[in-house]
């Protein structure tokens, strides 16, 4: 998979003069019609996927030149009128009904004109039906009315006083930091506060400070949230300081500037739109700048943009011709370019310049942006148009949309029932104190608890207190028990889960087995909300070119001129075929019988074709030879790695290109060297699926060599002899034999141009080239004039290898209950090969082949699957789950009963359902154009999820999201994307979990995802390994979290009923707050980052032990009901006992709460050491070590002589009564618990404690026998 949106690109040429050169024609030409819908398509797609490399036809002068003569054609202008229809410059409307929410490709049609046969395969039938009119999606619209706009932006070169005197042009100071040293606490206290367990807290500390509520210490009860919001203040601030170093130095340095006629270094940040910039060779550009000169006199750069999109190859850049002449040191310059605004497509840039009173167009290829580095270049000249941020690389800096971990968001609604308890328990203390207060109103001066006149000795000696009479204490008790059962919800909870995220992700980064070696990369964490998300993922949808595939293309097979040749023996010196003079970095395997027929004497016939076959290969492409120190060995720099491939293996048979410049090309054939002049070139996009290049022969004959898929060429291709006919006819035999093998294919063609259609292309190009509004729309129309009448020449075919272990990866994520769907661009014979070859499909599977026409035919097709295969709808479906009533693996939900009266005539499946048979959907993209609308998504949706495999060929970007928000929006199942390019950076976010692979095509997928890894088979540790143990750990923290903090608020609630209802308490205020910040905190970090409750031998061995997180063991309401009731009865044993032993003692109250103290803590920690699964010495440092830890803070604070619980430890500590009581706490709080865990474990063991026990025993049996299995046996 290759980004559709290659940055190499050539600009758009001056109008051409037959007469002239072609290097006076500037640089190559390419349709600039690159945008967001054209963003994510492949450019290697061509081959199979909708945009390979492109073929050009090169032939040699001398003994070829008298074989290539212009032909003239007569019925040129009927061509012009038939594709100015297919071709309308209208654009959609914004009234026009959008039917389909992920439309797949750019389907502009005029009101009375059809679709024609390369905007979408088989579409002959589809004007029928006023439903199946498609127009493009708003996110995937191209940007072609950019300069539509009233103010084009103007640029005066070298003037930058001019041309921001009247705009308020953005200097070039570039600000990543979020926060000045003004702004940093109330922006950062505003973000904290967005988490409404914060407001809850600062409400709780507001309360306390009012005299009347003062249960707490005021300064002691702001210590929790000041401690929260202190931590994260300090983390934010020393992420910003980076920031504001990192810009600090990006802003000063220093580059050349244009001033007074002299280059003059001036730092970045002063750089202003307009000026003229210098830049030398390995220099970063500091802004976006149009080219005006480069060191090359043909006004060739080459750049690395690697800081941009991650890619490492080198792409070329051009000078116009008109500019790259020009001095620009000591003489003056006059010029204006006319622009569109500042925009975030880097694919694309339309515009116009007047330079020195000649008016020309600039595209994408003239300019070079901002963190791009030069390369292989002395130096290049440019004025700047884009500065700071509204460059087109910063605005592309925003971060990916932030996910929420599912588990987190079921956390808020367990929150929720606490908050129902916490507001029970304050309305229960608050009525008691009430009826307490009427019932006790006329003795409240002798009564311990509420007394209305001071007793003690001293000034306040027989003064009153302040009584607030009845309804307000009773009012002032609820808010005062809001305030003491505070910790009811955890604050704490937020710090430990992030804390215990961090520990997880440092040990998935570490883990070598997820290193890929081959590339150097280790695994990425790239978010840090969602690790336990990774253990229950439901659905896979993966890419398949350089995701399931190593995007490493090797040619190996060609069809020319009807005719396919193949072979896996190497290339061998022949006497044939001479000495080859090139090297290149491998070693490409030819085909000797091709040999023999390239060095035939007679040029006709099929030597003839098989010439121009392989002179395509070689020339029309964006490929850039680069000539190693010793002038043999060449390098190709490609857009893709289809390009490279083709190329490499035209040089194979000795067609080696090996010089590109921004007019012409120069290739090697079989040691004669042939300089080919480059007029035009017309890039692949979306629409046209292909890719064409107009060249002049050195006796002065013009072709259009034209390559693209096969879906896209054969509707231009001409068959009009008998001999046409066969060639046809045979090159679609070899096309599908060669996609059952896996092979990603490619069609080649190409046509003589006459003088007339030269001319009346060079006008309409002239005009689209230069235009400002619709210029892609244009662009294409130009193309349709020379695209068609094609003469076939063959086709090729590449193969893309499996990555290690893919299939492996598979079949155990199928044994997880994992459902695996592939959503790819490749043609459907392609994606089925490699869907059997990687284990996707079995050969026992019933596939449902899904390639309808039109939207009743898609319906039709849909329902009929239904009907033949007994789907259930959505509500049945529902009902049987709710009896259990699943299949074995979990992932066959329908049941396969079926007879034959229920299949329809009009069914394309070749075989009878069979019962107990797993399905297989395969549908092509173009039948998703039009189910993806709101009332076929169900039918959709009920038929894929009712199958073991889902594969999508032909679609589109769009189309992968719109896949995956079909599963997101309508089950709670959790979506994992993964992906290795830019066309899957839509599927990637759209996915609960995003993957990016470390590939062939750059870091847009990387940068756009959750976690990245270098190979796919890493997918299956991750899930099954860590994304176990991350949801294990994060479950049980959620819990304990909320059992530690609730039997501490309980247990204050039962002695405040024991008080009168008085909120008083017999905690010291620090106790209070230490418990849940010090006391127990540590323990619960430490379990969550280094527990494992199995080995990862054993979680890799029974991948059917994924499942515990499809059925939330881990973490459910019933497991929190559950240990709500073990809570209640702890917290009774923990007040209760203490209680009984010591009530006919004179134990003062702050002794009795320094027992409840430490009670609690030890309780708690023992509670958490019965679940440990997995001793380390870290583990028992942090369980009793905290214990260790609340007895030294208790002597500490027992020996501040002002503290009222002054010395009671020690008093304590001497009394044998104190150790059993505490002792008697423990076992009977935890003997139910231990019971019911014995219970559980002998009678209802889990599939996870049967693995623990064959781990601990050291003897695994034959098979895992799941929970599902024996319920239903």
């Amino acid at each position: 998979m290759t980004s559709g949106l290659p940055l190499l690109s050539s600009s758009d040429p001056p109008p051409l003069k037959l007469n002239k050169s072609a290097g006076s024609f500037g640089c190559l030409c390419r349709d600039a019609s690159f945008t967001s819908s054209t963003l994510d398509d492949k450019q290697s797609n061509l081959t199979s996927e909708e945009g390979d490399s492109s073929p050009s036809d090169i032939f040699p002068d001398k003994p070829l030149a008298q074989a290539y003569r212009p032909a003239l054609k007569k019925q040129f202008y009927s061509a012009d009128l038939r594709y100015h229809q297919r071709f309308p410059l209208e654009c959609p409307t914004p009234g026009r009904k959008r039917q389909v929410a992920w439309g797949s490709m750019d389907l502009p049609r005029s009101n009375n004109s059809s679709f024609s046969p390369f905007e979408i395969s088989r579409a002959s039938s589809v004007g029928q039906n006023k439903k199946s009119e498609r127009v493009r999606h708003k996110s995937s619209q191209f940007e072609e009315n950019l300069f539509q706009e009233e103010n084009p932006r103007l640029i005066y070169i070298d003037d930058p006083r001019k041309t921001n005197e009247n705009y308020e042009f953005s200097d070039n100071e570039i600000r990543t930091s979020r926060y000045t040293i003004i702004t940093f606490l109330p922006k950062n206290l505003f973000i904290q506060f967005h988490r409404v367990a914060y407001l809850y807290f600062l409400a709780i500390a507001a309360l306390n400070q009012l005299p009347p509520l003062a249960v707490f210490g005021r300064t002691v009860s702001l210590f929790p949230l000041l401690f929260v919001l202190s931590v994260t203040a300090v983390k934010d601030g020393y992420e910003d300081w980076r920031r504001h170093r990192s810009d600090r130095k990006e802003n000063n340095r220093e580059a050349l500037v244009r001033q007074g006629g002299q280059f003059h270094l001036k730092r970045w940040k002063n750089i202003q739109a307009g000026e003229v910039v210098k830049i030398c060779s390995d220099e970063t550009l500091p802004c976006d700048m149009v080219l005006l000169r480069t060191s090359d006199p043909s006004g060739l750069a080459y750049i690395q943009t690697m800081n941009l999109d991650g890619e490492s190859n080198l792409k070329t850049r051009y000078a116009r011709q008109e500019t790259a002449s020009d001095e620009f040191e000591g003489c003056a310059i006059s010029g204006v370019i006319t622009c569109e605004q500042p925009n975030r497509n880097i694919y694309e840039f339309t515009a116009n310049m007047d330079f020195n009173g000649h008016k020309f167009s600039l595209s994408q290829s003239n300019i070079v942006l901002r963190g791009c580095q030069l390369k292989n270049t002395e130096w290049v000249i440019g004025v700047v148009v884009y500065t700071g941020q509204e460059t087109k690389a910063m605005l592309n800096s925003a971060a990916s949309p932030s996910k929420r971990s599912k588990l987190e968001s079921y956390m808020n609604r367990e929150t929720m029932w606490l908050s129902i308890f916490l507001f029970i328990m304050c309305v229960v203390v608050a009525l008691g104190m009430g009826l307490w207060l009427v019932r006790h109103k006329y003795q409240l001066d002798t009564l311990p608890f509420y007394r209305k006149r001071y007793f003690t000795v001293g000034k306040k000696e027989g003064k009153t207190y302040k009584y607030y009479g009845i309804p307000m204490e009773t009012f002032f008790s609820f808010l005062s028990s809001i305030i003491v059962f505070q910790i009811m919800i955890p604050i704490s909870l937020y710090i430990t889960m992030e804390l215990v995220r961090i520990g997880q992700s440092y040990f998935m980064i570490g883990d070598n087995h997820m290193y890929d070696s081959s590339s150097g990369s280790r695994f990425q964490c790239r978010s840090l909300n969602i690790n336990e998300d990774l253990g229950q993922i439901r659905y896979i949808f993966s890419d398949k070119t350089g995701t399931l595939t190593e995007n490493k293309m090797e040619f190996r097979k060609a069809s020319v001129c009807g005719k396919s040749y193949g072979s896996s023996l190497p290339w061998l010196e022949t006497s044939i075929t001479g000495t080859q003079r090139w090297k290149l970095k491998s070693e490409i395997a030819v085909d000797p019988e091709l040999m023999k027929l390239l060095h035939k004497e007679v040029i006709e016939g099929e030597r003839l074709c098989a010439h121009e076959f392989f002179l395509t290969l070689a020339a029309c492409n964006t490929v850039i030879p680069i000539l190693q120190d010793d002038t043999v060995s060449i390098d190709y720099q490609g857009e893709s790695p289809d390009e490279q491939a083709l190329v490499a293996a035209a040089s194979a048979y000795g067609y080696t290109l090996f010089e590109r410049t921004s007019g012409h090309i120069v290739v090697d054939v079989n040691g004669e060297t042939l300089r080919l002049d480059v007029l035009g070139l017309h890039e692949f996009d979306s629409v046209r699926k292909r890719m064409s290049v107009v060249i002049r022969f050195p006796n002065n004959a013009v072709k259009v060599l034209v390559k693209g898929a096969d879906t896209s060429m054969f509707s231009v291709i001409s068959k009009d002899t008998e001999r046409g006919d066969h060639i046809w006819e045979e090159t679609q035999k070899h096309l599908v034999e060669y996609s059952s093998e896996g092979l990603r294919t490619l069609v080649v063609a190409a046509r003589d141009l006459t003088v007339a259609e030269l001319e009346l292309w060079q006008i309409r190009y002239e005009d689209a080239s230069t235009s400002l509004t619709d210029r892609a729309a244009k662009l294409r129309q130009t193309a349709a004039l020379i695209e068609c009448n094609l003469n076939l020449l063959g086709a090729t075919a590449i193969e893309d290898k499996l990555q290690d272990g893919v299939p492996e990866t598979i079949e155990s994520l199928r044994q997880a209950g994992i459902k695996v769907w592939v959503l790819t661009g490749d043609k459907q014979e392609t994606a089925i090969s490699i869907g059997l070859s990687c284990k996707l499909l079995t050969t026992d599977m019933q596939q449902i082949i899904i390639n309808g026409n039109s939207e009743i035919e898609c319906r039709n097709l849909l329902v009929g699957a239904k009907n033949k295969y007994l789907v259930k709808s959505l509500s049945r479906r529902n009902e049987d789950f709710g009896r259990g009533n699943n299949s074995e693996n979990g992932y066959h939900e329908v049941s396969l009963r079926t007879k034959s009266s229920q299949m329809p005539q009009w069914t394309v499946f070749k075989e009878e359902a069979k019962p107990n048979v797993p399905l297989a959907l395969i549908i092509d993209g173009n039948s998703l154009v039009y189910i993806l609308e709101k009332d076929l998504e169900l039918e959709l949706f009920e038929l894929a999820t009712s199958c073991s495999v889902v594969l999508c060929c032909r679609v589109a970007p769009l189309q992968k999201a719109g896949i995956v928000d079909l599963i997101k929006s309508r089950t709670d199942d959790m979506t994992l994307a993964i992906g290795d390019g830019a066309n899957d950076v839509s599927m990637i976010q759209m996915a609960d979990v995003g993957v990016g692979i470390c590939g062939q095509e750059g870091r847009q997928a990387v940068m756009a995802s959750d976690f990245a890894m270098g190979q796919f088979r890493f997918l299956k540790r991750l899930l099954l390994v860590h994304g176990h143990w991350n949801y294990q750990r994060i479950g049980y923290l959620v819990l304990y979290n909320f059992y530690r903090n609730a039997v501490f608020v309980l247990m204050l609630f039962w002695y405040i009923l024991y008080t009168a209802f008085s909120t008083t308490s017999a905690l010291t205020d620090w106790s209070s707050v230490f418990y849940s910040v010090i006391y127990t905190s540590v323990p619960t970090v430490i379990v969550g980052i280094w527990d494992k409750d199995l080995s990862d031998k054993t979680l890799l061995r029974y991948p059917k032990l994924y499942g515990a997180g499809h059925r939330h063991e881990a973490y459910n309401l019933r497991l929190f009901w559950i240990t709500m009731i073990d809570t209640l009865w702890q917290s009774l044993v923990l007040f209760y006992i203490p209680l009984f032993i010591y009530s006919e003692s004179s134990i003062d109250i702050w002794s009795m709460g320094s027992l409840w103290t430490i009670s609690v803590v030890v309780l708690v920690n023992i509670h958490l050491a019965m679940d440990v699964q997995r001793w380390v010495s870290i583990t028992h440092i942090a369980v009793w070590g905290s214990i260790v830890i609340t007895y030294a803070c208790m002597v500490v604070l027992d020996s501040i002589p002002v503290f009222p619980n002054y010395w009671t430890i020690f008093r304590l500590a001497k009394s044998p009564s104190y150790w059993l009581t505490i002792l008697l706490i423990i076992v009977v709080a935890l003997l139910p618990r231990f019971l019911f865990k014995v219970v559980r474990q002998a009678f209802w063991p889990s599939d996870i404690q049967v693995a623990r026990e064959a781990e601990i025993l050291k003897k695994f049996p034959d098979r895992m026998v799941s929970k599902e299995n024996q319920t239903s046996t």
